[in-house]
């Protein structure tokens, strides 16, 4: 199975650019407090330079379903990822009808004993994202991850402190939908560094093999 691979925190037409030419199927856009957040109407300038076959992903953190709706409503995006408290049947309720098939994406913190809360709540979401927290930039305890997650369904995403050296051993421990990365790809905050962004592509599709 192609592992699904998300590159966010882009900021620049240029980033952008380079991601999709390394093999990101997705690019995250962060409208949220971070070093790498972006304006919609910058995220819809450099995303009306791209071709229209690469997902775009609208990054949120406890943002009300009334603003991800106006940010929907500026920005030509393909998904939604919810960072914070938001409930993804609200979100997905005050989405405009033409935009109300965007896919969701809810993210779990791991190492709080919330996952298997949070998946047995059933929110209506398209994947869940496991993560370390939002901008650590470290790795959870995969292990203990793949223990707590059980045999549970869905599709995941495994995030946080992945990087060309170790999304290998991420992805033969969870054989997961996607994985999605920032701080590992970038030469500083806010910006990627092209080498890293083929080497973890290259790693990705070399462990589908192994």
């Amino acid at each position: 199975m192609k592992t699904w691979i998300k590159f966010c925190g882009t900021t620049s037409r240029e980033d952008a650019l380079a991601s999709i030419a390394a093999g990101a199927d997705a690019l995250g856009f962060i409208f949220a407090p971070s070093k790498r957040r972006i304006t919609p109407e910058k995220a819809q300038a450099v995303i009306g330079q791209l071709p229209p076959t690469v997902e775009r992903v609208g990054v949120f953190l406890n943002a009300s379903p009334e603003e991800i709706r106006r940010v929907v409503g500026l920005v030509e995006l393909t998904g939604i990822q919810l960072h914070g408290n938001e409930v993804a049947v609200d979100v997905r309720q005050a989405l405009p009808g033409n935009r109300s098939s965007l896919r969701i994406i809810k993210t779990i913190v791991m190492g709080n004993g919330m996952a298997k809360v949070a998946l047995a709540a059933g929110e209506a979401v398209d994947a869940w994202l496991l993560d370390s927290g939002a901008g650590s930039g470290q790795p959870f305890d995969w292990q203990a991850a793949r223990a707590e997650i059980g045999q549970c369904q869905g599709r995941f995403i495994i995030a946080g402190g992945l990087t060309p050296g170790n999304v290998g051993e991420a992805i033969r421990t969870f054989s997961p939908w996607g994985v999605d990365v920032v701080t590992g790809i970038e030469r500083e905050p806010g910006h990627k560094d092209p080498k890293k962004l083929k080497a973890f592509v290259s790693a990705v599709r070399k462990a589908e093999q192994s």
